[in-house]
């Protein structure tokens, strides 16, 4: 089965875009579907395999990602208007008044008998977040810098050519690095940019991720198969995790997700050698490593989604990839990825490297 990730599966994505990947690949006899759970799509598709796997349905799987975020003018799956249940009216126009105003707090409107905005814009949950759990905007733009300046480290050193296989173009120009890092970037350079979600706001395109296009894969096998095949796997799958909180909080997700799955896998934060955490917000990223107890030394090593991007539904999957790749890099043996997801929730996974 090819299961391919898709945060938004509308538009140019639609028509179960898995599927329709296997036959232009000339693979009519892969079944293909199209998963979505926002921002950890292709962690979900990973998941699934690996449950397929321990459940005796199969031996190999495609788990994929994609998200075409400049292909969105011609729809996506949340695009449609006049869509949103009313049900949430209340709490979205609770939202776009905070969003208004300045020197707003965040506080559980569940406390207050009211329904949380199921439909609210990732850069207020990063707002409401940051001012939660008193994340400034010095903080935030001293990360924005740290992943920009790794980013552009491990570039240099070729770390990242190591996971990224060059895409041709039809008028026959070869694309064989991201587009979103930066080199030179300085906190002085960014102190200076203005919010963009609030008019006092502490998120601007400094120390959030940028919108990128992208796709990534991975094929998941049973250990079986892969010594019927003669084949030495990179990494193993130790465990996964996946939680829920208030939609209005979303960036905390990772803190819930992670203690799972490691519960689930027998370790403890200090087992983990690195971790990856997307950066879909400075302001999310703080807290969640900080909550879990990871040494900072240990996350994001080679920069994230701040520099390289968070195309949605690939990110699972490229996380996955980029972190088999650091632990092979810094001679390291088990990772964490794990991520915030849209809607209020968290995800993760636990990995060892094989080989």
């Amino acid at each position: 089965d090819l299961m391919l990730g898709c945060g938004l599966p509308g538009g140019e994505q639609g028509n179960n875009l898995g599927r329709i990947v296997a036959v232009q690949m000339g693979m009519d006899h892969l079944p293909g579907c199209t998963v979505t759970r926002h921002c950890s799509s292709s962690l979900q598709t990973s998941r699934m395999a690996l449950h397929a796997i321990k459940a005796g349905e199969g031996d190999v799987f495609v788990s994929a990602g994609v998200e075409m975020v400049s292909r969105f003018a011609k729809g996506n799956s949340d695009s449609l208007p006049d869509t949103h249940n009313p049900f949430f009216a209340e709490a979205e126009a609770r939202t776009a008044e905070v969003a208004a105003s300045e020197g707003s707090t965040w506080h559980d409107p569940r406390e207050d008998g009211l329904v949380p905005d199921a439909y609210i814009a990732m850069g207020q949950t990063a707002e409401n977040l940051a001012r939660w759990k008193g994340i400034g905007r010095q903080e935030m733009d001293e990360f924005g810098v740290r992943s920009q300046n790794l980013a552009e480290q491990a570039i240099k050193n070729g770390f990242w050519e190591r996971e990224i296989t060059p895409v041709t173009l039809p008028d026959g120009t070869v694309v064989s690095a991201d587009d979103g890092p930066r080199a030179g970037v300085t906190l002085e350079g960014v102190q200076g940019l203005k919010p963009v979600f609030r008019p006092d706001g502490l998120v601007t395109a400094g120390n959030c991720c940028p919108l990128n296009d992208g796709a990534a894969a991975l094929v998941i096998m049973s250990d079986t198969k892969a010594r019927e095949l003669g084949l030495t796997p990179l990494a193993r799958i130790v465990s996964t995790g996946v939680s829920g909180l208030s939609p209005e909080i979303m960036g905390l997700g990772p803190v819930e997700a992670s203690k799972q799955a490691l519960k689930r896998a027998g370790l403890t934060i200090d087992d983990i050698d690195l971790a990856e955490i997307n950066e879909a917000f400075a302001a999310q990223v703080i807290p969640s490593y900080q909550e879990l107890g990871l040494d900072l030394d240990k996350v994001n090593v080679n920069g994230g989604a701040i520099a390289v991007g968070h195309p949605f539904g690939m990110t699972g999957a490229r996380i996955t990839g980029t972190l088999i790749n650091s632990l092979q890099f810094h001679d390291k043996q088990f990772g964490l990825e794990t991520m915030c997801v849209g809607g209020g929730q968290g995800m993760a996974m636990v990995i060892e490297r094989l080989s």
